[in-house]
């Protein structure tokens, strides 16, 4: 009998991640779905940024392998500093600079390999890698772990050089429109992204200021396309169509991508306070009552405003459990905290996706990063909006007032303190009955976010074109 036939090995693509827990995480959690379907992938990665790998290429030991480079250094960056995880606002844009000498070493690892690369996806902060794609013959795909209008909002600014007039200088409430989006977004200048706001006030090193904004024009003008880890039924209005603020580029809407609960209980690190022991707090209480509170794992609150959140939460009465990270709350909180029996301080990392999860967490008071909204999305918990930086004044704006899932905590921005007294009726109105349509709403989108990874959903069945696609390259 004649052996089988070996299958032929599947397409072979590049993966570049930017080091940062909030864009690795979705990067990988995207390439594990394009392993599952036949494809070959090699991660680029440093050594100090290898264990984020450890999962993925645990699950998949066929399909996916690290490509380990050593980080590039930088005379603005300290010795040893391969993630933005302690990387300072200041330092942030060298950061951006720096990793991209990696170019020279993975194009000459590339030319060395001895099946081609089809495909380089890297994300939008590692945009010299889309004319490296474009010189070994690949399609450049940009991985955004943003939302499309989080996206295309900081593509628009360095694309126009978006300007407050000379007469409105110092004006950090200055609104700015975005004309070429739709629904024409207007946002503050403080709530720009603060790279922006630097590099427009000639604060950024020249070079660096340069390489930071030509990333973002890599992106528009030599990428394939943008695939997003959102859907549409969140954001279908900013995908009907090619986005100009996008370089009219194609689009692919994949997400959410995050596994579902029980798989991603160590996702992005290991728990200080074991699961079980959570939810067992979280046990004795009513079906959504409790507020969960945590700002990502990269910003940490100042006393000033940690005081004042934890001054609201005491004066509001709703149960509550804050992971702190490495907050310093006020003394004495803790303790109370825990006496009075509705109040649970987590230090460290939690579990937040099977948290929220748990059947007693009605809200959720987030800094309105792009994974945790996802992840709030995907358990159906309305959100308490408190952005502090990046793209989280787009993403609260898109919960806030378009899908309507979340309610304003406050106005935001990192170091803004707000009045305690007020922040405690935000958090009683919406645990009560004034949000009630909001927690309605949320239900309703976690349903859609569902049906859309599932077979026939469209977030599924982009993943499939794109995967078809990719082969297609292949194959020519």
């Amino acid at each position: 009998m004649e052996a089988a036939p070996t299958p032929e090995p599947g397409p072979h693509v590049l993966v570049i991640p930017f080091p940062a827990q909030g864009h690795a995480l979705p990067l990988i959690d995207f390439v594990a779905l394009l392993a599952a379907r036949g494809l070959r992938l090699t991660v680029v990665t440093t050594p100090a940024n290898l264990q984020l790998l450890s999962s993925l290429l645990a699950a998949h030991p066929t399909a996916v392998r690290a490509a380990t480079f050593p980080f590039p250094s930088h005379p603005s960056l300290p010795p040893g500093l391969e993630n933005t995880k302690g990387c300072s606002p200041v330092q942030f844009p060298a950061f951006v600079h720096a990793l991209a000498e990696l170019r020279g070493p993975i194009l000459a690892w590339v030319k060395a390999q001895p099946d081609p690369v089809v495909a380089v996806v890297a994300d939008f902060f590692c945009g010299w890698a889309q004319p490296l794609a474009r010189e070994i013959g690949a399609a450049g795909i940009v991985f955004s772990p943003s939302g499309v209008l989080g996206t295309a909002v900081p593509h628009s600014t360095f694309r126009r050089l978006v300007r407050r007039p000379a007469e409105c200088d110092g004006d950090d409430e200055f609104s700015v429109s975005f004309p070429a989006i739709p629904g024409e977004p207007s946002y503050q200048w403080r709530e720009l992204l603060m790279m922006y706001r630097n590099y427009m006030a000639g604060a950024l090193d020249e070079q660096v200021g340069a390489s930071v904004r030509q990333n973002f024009m890599w992106n528009l003008h030599d990428s394939w396309g943008f695939v997003f880890n959102s859907f549409r039924a969140l954001e279908g209005r900013y995908l009907e169509q090619p986005l100009e603020d996008l370089g009219f580029k194609r689009a692919w809407a994949v997400g959410p991508v995050a596994p579902e609960a029980d798989a991603a209980v160590a996702r992005g690190g290991q728990a200080t306070v074991e699961l079980a022991d959570l939810s067992a707090w979280l046990d004795a209480f009513p079906e959504g009552s409790v507020v969960y509170v945590c700002f990502g794992s990269q910003a940490v609150l100042s006393p000033a405003v940690a005081a004042a959140l934890a001054e609201a939460l005491e004066r509001s009465a709703v149960p509550f459990m804050w992971a702190v990270g490495d907050a310093v709350v006020p003394d004495g909180f803790e303790a109370r905290a825990a006496a009075s029996g509705r109040g649970s301080v987590v230090r460290g990392w939690a579990p937040q996706v099977a948290l929220l999860r748990h059947p007693a967490v009605g809200w959720f008071v987030t800094h309105c990063g792009w994974n945790s909204t996802l992840e709030a999305v995907a358990a159906g918990v309305p959100m308490l909006a408190w952005p502090l930086t990046g793209d989280q004044f787009f993403d609260a704006r898109l919960l806030v007032d378009e899908a309507r899932v979340a309610v304003r905590a406050c106005k935001g921005g990192l170091g803004f303190v707000p009045d305690a007294g007020e922040l405690a009726s935000v958090l009683a109105d919406a645990t009560g009955e004034k949000g009630h349509d909001v927690r309605t709403r949320a239900k309703a989108l976690a349903a859609e976010a569902a049906r859309a990874m599932k077979p026939g959903g469209t977030s599924y069945a982009d993943l499939e074109l794109l995967v078809q696609e990719i082969r297609n390259r292949k194959l020519s």
